[in-house]
Order: C-alpha cells, then structure tokens, then sequence
C-alpha cells in the first residue's frame, strides 16, 4: 500500500485584516470627505454670490479682481472704507465703487485708470445724480470741495466717471461709477 506523496504547502502567510480595513475605509473616506468639503465650498459661493445680488446699498469689501478688471476700477493697495455696488441688465452693467486712499495712491489710481491728477476739474461733479441717487451718495454739502474726471470707454472699455472728495487733501475719497454696454 503505498500513500500519497505529501504535497507540500505554502508557508502561513497571517492575514492582514486591518491592513486592508484600513485601505477601506481611505478608499471610501477620501472620496466621500472629498465631496463633503466641495459641497460645502459650494453652498459658501452661492451664499456670497446670492447677498452680492440681492444688495441695495453698497457692499463694505473689495470688489473681486474679476470685477475690477471688467469695470477698469484699479483700487490701489492700502486704500480704506472701500464699498461697491453692482447692477448688472440686458443694455448695460455698472459698478460704484468708492474708498479712501492717499494723494500718492490717488495718482497711481488715476494713470492706472487712465487719466491723470491734472484731469481733475476741480468743483465739478461728474457723476451724475441719478448715478449717485442709486447708491445714496449726496454731493450736495457746500462744505466739500470736489473734482472729477470721466475716462471715455470705447467698445472694449468701460466709460469710468471719477469724482474725488478733495476736502481733506492728506486723506481723499474717491467715488467712481463704471459703466459698460456690450
């Protein structure tokens, strides 16, 4: 009676179960955390876009560079109390920005936008009040001296109409109404 030859079998390789667990649950926690965080991120950006939208007064923060960039508005660095208001139609887009700035600052803003100081007619007041009863500003105080300037647009630009508080000459308030037609 002869037996079988005794078949060899491979070493006991132990298990990894918690190895494996582990690549589980990353395999299923990344992607879901993942999706968790962009979902949020998106809720975020239309909160934003949705308070931008429904304003009726001017937003007391930076306009992005998108809008700043569209609208030719160069708010320099280091400019204070800087708001914006947007309304967006069919026929035409305009931007109100206003902000403090420095006399430096103010010329840099001003070559930037494409005029310069010289420009500035001073007691004159180019926004128009129409422009101006959309936001609430009011040039009316016989107190303030001001002076103004308007960048004409052409197809590819925005017409930029500047007025600049220029009572207090260390510390001027810049008010500008962009406006865009496509």
């Amino acid at each position: 009676m002869s037996t079988a030859p005794d078949t060899e079998r491979p070493p006991h390789r132990p298990r990894h179960r918690w190895l494996a667990a582990i690549v589980v649950v990353l395999l299923i926690a990344i992607p879901a955390g993942y999706l968790a965080m962009s979902a949020w991120q998106s809720r975020e950006s239309g909160e934003d876009k949705a308070r931008s939208a429904s304003a009726r007064a001017l937003i007391y923060e930076w306009p992005s560079k998108v809008q700043r960039r569209i609208y030719d508005i160069p708010i320099p660095d280091g400019s204070t109390y800087v708001g914006y208001y947007e309304t967006n139609a069919w026929q035409r887009s305009t931007m109100y920005v206003q902000f403090r700035t420095t006399p430096g600052q103010l010329a840099v803003f001003l070559e930037e936008a494409g005029t310069e100081r010289a420009a500035l007619e001073e007691g004159t007041i180019a926004i128009a009040p129409s422009q101006a009863d959309v936001i609430g500003w009011s040039f009316d105080d016989p107190e303030r001296t001001y002076a103004s300037t308007v960048v004409p647009g052409d197809a590819s630009a925005p017409q930029v109409t500047i007025t600049v508080d220029i009572t207090k000459e260390e510390n001027p308030r810049v008010y500008v109404v962009s406006t865009t037609e496509p």
